[in-house]
């Protein structure tokens, strides 16, 4: 039986399911009007329990996933931080000239373009933004947030002088450190208190809220505390299996270098060794930022608002891990693509997983039909509210990402990358499922390449008919490839 908060928030979900945008006045008039609490955390992959990951620890958002619904199939329109952030915050597809980098800003590719967050404060909610949320903290701007956005600590910030006793010709320490140093000592341990502080104030003024934290880790330095590293024996760390170039793969497809700008710490790159360092790294900064997540979610509970409180943990990409030999993102691969979701929304059953396609442009329509309220007509992702309900509920058939030169389409059981005139990938998933071969030129996949590139044209068809208004050209700088 439903205690009586969350049978209000039901009933208030299934009213707006059967009303839809007629649905708004009365939400917005509303006290059972739900929070939103989004949780970002760059450069995770569903390399957690929850996913059935048996070496990463993830306690934190694995009790989040036992409580909501997993999204399997969850994938980035562009695996890089500030496009990634900036398409989903519009709902809006990249293009080869919009969403392109990790400097990517909304309001200078799609300055005419509403967000998630301005939605929200329009509709009388109060919006914060604590750590990394959008990729540049001025990105919208007073339209998105109530108060300015909230910056911690720069994520490069060391506290073990051997990082930096010797650097990387960018000037970069090496790639890891784990001091004995508290949780605060790092921005996103920063980023957790000053939400805290944010849930507590909140509760006091009693007025709905979107409240976005976003965590830093497990991107790159990982620089995280002992104790995160201490998790893990790194001699029983299994590396990836699959460490070769996929075989037939066009010369366009390339990794990341973003791990080249740091100095390697005395190994010998892509040694097995450097493997397992490296994976030792991500997996204990990925434990740092699941902690970090259920000290927010504790307090959530603590202050008795998880009752009203939709949950979004979401992850801006996906990244490889040594398969291929490639280290981060930048690439149409599926680990580069895939992220993790889940969400919890308070009244609906618990520990729910679904296979249905979804694209992280669809939290956008799917975050307002939950609260009632319309979304703008520049919006291009599709609600998935309907699969919240039921998981074998399908909103969508493919996803359309890019990146780069490579404009890619993921199926149920297919993906499609086409470089234009430097050649084309295809990759299936039911038989090989770590992308080890393309078959793009397979005679016996002729039918399934065809039908991909018309469906690739489609979107990005689509996408380039986007309103966004016209872009603010703005020189960018080098900086954090994101």
């Amino acid at each position: 039986m439903l205690s009586p908060a969350p049978q209000k928030f039901l009933a208030l979900l299934l009213a707006l399911a059967v009303f839809g945008g007629s649905a708004i006045g009365h939400a917005a008039s509303s006290t059972a009007r739900p929070n939103i609490l989004f949780l970002a955390i760059d450069d995770l992959r569903p390399e957690l329990g929850c996913y059935g990951d048996t070496q990463v620890k993830s306690p934190n958002i694995d009790r989040v996933a036992a409580q909501g619904m997993v999204f399997t199939r969850a994938y980035s329109q562009v695996p890089t931080c500030g496009a990634s952030r900036a398409s989903m915050m519009t709902s809006i597809l990249p293009t080869p000239k919009r969403f392109i980098d990790h400097l990517a800003r909304a309001d200078e590719d799609a300055p005419a373009a509403r967000t998630l967050p301005e939605m929200f404060k329009a509709a009388g909610y109060t919006t914060l933004s604590n750590g990394k949320v959008f990729h540049n903290g001025a990105d919208t701007g007073p339209r998105s947030w109530s108060q300015p956005s909230w910056h911690p600590v720069t994520h490069m910030t060391s506290h073990d002088p051997a990082t930096t006793a010797k650097v990387s010709a960018q000037q970069r320490g090496r790639m890891f450190e784990s001091p004995d140093v508290p949780d605060n000592a790092y921005g996103d341990g920063q980023t957790a208190e000053k939400t805290i502080a944010d849930l507590r104030r909140l509760k006091a003024e009693g007025k709905p809220f979107f409240l976005a934290c976003g965590f830093i880790r497990p991107h790159m330095p990982f620089y995280v505390p002992k104790k995160y590293w201490d998790l893990y024996d790194r001699e029983k760390i299994a590396i990836a299996p699959n460490r070769d170039r996929p075989q037939d793969a066009p010369a366009a497809l390339v990794g990341s270098t973003e791990y080249q700008s740091y100095e390697p710490g005395g190994y010998e790159v892509n040694s097995d060794a450097w493997h397992r360092m490296m994976r030792h790294g991500y997996y204990a900064a990925a434990s740092y930022a699941d902690k970090l997540a259920g000290d927010v979610l504790a307090e959530l509970e603590r202050l008795g608002l998880a009752d009203n409180t939709i949950i979004v943990i979401w992850g801006d990409h996906g990244w490889h891990l040594g398969e291929h030999n490639f280290w981060g993102k930048h690439n149409t691969l599926q680990n580069a693509l895939r992220v993790p979701l889940i969400i919890k929304v308070p009244g609906l059953p618990a520990g729910r997983r679904t296979d249905s396609l979804v694209a992280s442009l669809d939290l956008f329509p799917t975050l307002c039909a939950l609260a009632g309220i319309n979304p703008p007509d520049s919006v291009q992702g599709l609600s998935f509210a309907a699969v919240l309900k039921d998981p074998a509920t399908r909103t969508r058939d493919s996803v359309y990402s890019r990146f780069d030169q490579g404009d890619s389409i993921v199926t149920d059981q297919l993906l499609y990358t086409s470089y234009g005139a430097a050649g084309e990938m295809l990759y299936d998933h039911r038989t090989d499922p770590q992308e080890n071969r393309n078959v793009a030129d397979q005679p016996k996949y002729a039918a399934d390449v065809a039908r991909l590139r018309a469906l690739l044209k489609m979107q990005m068809d689509l996408a380039a008919h986007a309103k966004t208004g016209t872009p603010i050209i703005v020189p960018h700088k080098a900086g954090n490839p994101g």
